[in-house]
């Protein structure tokens, strides 16, 4: 059979590197020789990490964000109600 124009598959490589790494597959590298205390320690290392790389608001901008959130869900509970108050009256109205 022939191959497609332009196809870069060549199973006439020979590369012994990928026969190993497909034929030994995945042993779980350093998180497989730990116990589960080195784990979990590994764990919160890592969440320490994250952390520090976080941009953490002013005190101004967080003070912001959370006025506008508190305005929206007094906002959409008023939507809410209406809207309830409204389905409360037109079911009243329809079944008597």
């Amino acid at each position: 059979m022939t191959e497609a124009l332009g196809s870069t598959a060549t199973p006439e490589s020979g590369r012994p590197e990928d026969e190993v790494a497909t034929k030994k597959g995945r042993r779980g590298g350093k998180r497989g020789k730990k116990g589960p205390f080195g784990r979990l320690a590994l764990f919160y290392r890592q969440i320490v990490a994250e952390l520090r790389k976080v941009v953490w608001p002013t005190r101004s901008q967080l003070s912001t964000y959370t006025t506008v959130v508190i305005v929206f869900v007094v906002i959409m509970i008023g939507i809410v109600t209406v809207i309830d108050y409204g389905f409360n009256h037109a079911i009243k109205y329809v079944f008597g």
